[in-house]
């Protein structure tokens, strides 16, 4: 289980950083802009898709559903984007 977790963390943490560079980038479409803030909205919202009071679901989608948004809006960016903000990442 903490294995996982750690794993989870680590892509997350990633990916986060990925889609932060993106974002950052001069090139980078309104699309991007706008699924990053909804996904900040969702993660900051008191409205889920699961509620946050019935134990460990709750808490559970939102350790699913924000990490794939990131995944999601990452598979879609465009090609010089998504290797600019890799080659910064790596870094």
């Amino acid at each position: 289980m903490w294995k996982r977790l750690t794993l989870l963390w680590s892509v997350l943490r990633g990916d986060a950083r990925q889609l932060w560079f993106a974002l950052r980038h001069p090139g980078s479409p309104g699309w991007l802009k706008l699924g990053a803030a909804m996904i900040v909205l969702y993660v900051f919202s008191p409205i889920d898709l699961i509620p946050d009071v019935i134990p460990v679901i709750g808490v559970v989608d939102d350790l699913v559903l924000v990490p794939l948004a990131i995944r999601w809006l990452l598979k879609r960016l465009p090609p010089d984007i998504a290797r600019a903000a890799a080659a910064r990442r790596a870094r």
